[in-house]
């Protein structure tokens, strides 16, 4: 898709766009250098420095991390490794990409699709507990933009109903609950995204993270065919050691080490990034106050929000329909997206359980009205003052 034309004094602003620095360069070239581009040193180096950062050097609390090829593939072997199979159950948002959800069907199961609190987006606890049947046996819930769920509530339910938890924490990294970074919480499994336009990146890349020592064993060996050694282990060993055994039928989930060479040095910088995001969305908020919009709620005080994504929302007396919202802003060379159109409106979901929209009405109605305005770290202040100037010639 071309950009709209744009005044020749301003380039047109992406939605997003990635903070790549010369170590990530470096870090590449030195693994295509070396050899290794498939998975490799760089990526056990990158995992062991993922779980170093969520959980200190120590790791005194056992905590594996296991790096795959997407959130996506993360999703699937957490699944998996829990034992997720036909005729059960697995409780998600509709508000949410659809590969939340997909990875059950992967697996043979069903989803049960539930609305979102109004207020903070993320998935609805008590609707939670009103859709849990004896075939229930997990709960994914989707840490929306950025912002943590309601964990504390969620854990202390699966607790209660016997269920287990896998948090898609895409967005949220770092995002913390309690104090506590979102992959150090109670859960089953958490599930890290790397792509492009993520709070960090490895252009394609995901992160499965457990302290559970089986899920993470099981994970590990579906991540590559099923097979019990995989080929860094065979081919560095100092006594010939060709020998596997394929003990599963796996997939084809593991990152690589290109891949893994970016994401050595953007965690380096997750924290640095996640404050420049916080500035970035409180000069939004300053510089849209006052206008028709709702905009998006901030992290309980002490806590840490991603800014993944800067959501705002056209308020009932704001005049313009969101989709011609989008177009002024396209036409002033802002770019912008809409996150997400929510699953029970997709063909497949939809078709597939009989899904209506009055069954969702606030994700219904927060996506009728929602667009997300450009929000990266190689933004400045000045980006944020075009964007604000244009969402108010939109709005006028």
């Amino acid at each position: 898709m071309t950009a709209p034309p744009t005044p020749p004094e301003l380039p047109f602003l992406p939605f997003a766009l990635p903070e790549i620095g010369e170590e990530e360069i470096a870090e590449v070239v030195d693994a295509l250098r070396s050899g290794w581009v498939t998975t490799g040193p760089k990526t056990r180096r990158f995992e062991e420095d993922f779980r170093a950062f969520l959980d200190a050097p120590t790791n005194e609390t056992g905590l594996h991390a296991i790096a795959v090829n997407s959130a996506t593939a993360g999703l699937h072997l957490a699944l998996e490794a829990l034992g997720i199979g036909p005729g059960d159950e697995v409780i998600t948002t509709t508000h949410t990409f659809t590969a939340t959800a997909e990875v059950v069907r992967y697996l043979g199961a069903d989803v049960k699709l539930v609305d979102i609190d109004p207020a903070t987006l993320n998935i609805d606890v008590g609707l939670v507990e009103a859709a849990i049947t004896p075939r229930t046996k997990a709960i994914m819930p989707v840490h929306y933009a950025g912002l943590a769920a309601d964990m504390p509530a969620l854990l202390a339910l699966a607790r209660r109903y016997g269920l287990k938890v896998v948090e898609d924490a895409a967005h949220a990294l770092p995002t913390t609950v309690g104090g506590r970074l979102v992959g150090t919480l109670d859960s089953d499994a958490t599930v890290f995204s790397f792509y492009a336009n993520k709070t960090i990146t490895t252009g394609e890349g995901g992160m499965l993270v457990t302290r559970d020592a089986a899920l993470a064993q099981r994970a590990r060996i579906m991540r590559l065919h099923g097979m019990n050694r995989d080929a860094f282990d065979r081919f560095t060993a100092k006594v010939p050691s060709w020998y596997y055994e394929v003990v599963a039928p796996g997939f084809k989930y593991n990152l690589t080490d290109i891949a893994a060479a970016l994401g050595i040095h953007q965690l380096r910088r997750a924290h640095d990034f996640q404050k420049q995001r916080v500035l970035l969305a409180a000069a939004y908020d300053e510089a849209l106050a006052g206008l028709p919009l709702v905009l998006p709620p901030r992290a309980p005080a002490g806590e840490l929000h991603a800014w993944h994504l800067y959501v705002v929302r056209l308020a009932d007396g704001a005049g313009i329909h969101r989709d011609r919202f989008i177009e002024r802003l396209f036409d002033a060379g802002i770019g912008c997206s809409v996150h997400y159109i929510p699953l029970h409106l997709h063909p497949y979901w939809r078709d597939r359980y009989g899904l209506k929209p009055g069954a969702f009405p606030h994700s219904q109605h927060a996506y009728e009205r929602m667009v997300s305005l450009p929000l990266y770290t190689r933004m400045g202040l000045a980006d944020v003052a075009r964007v604000a100037k244009a969402v108010r010639a939109a709005l006028a």
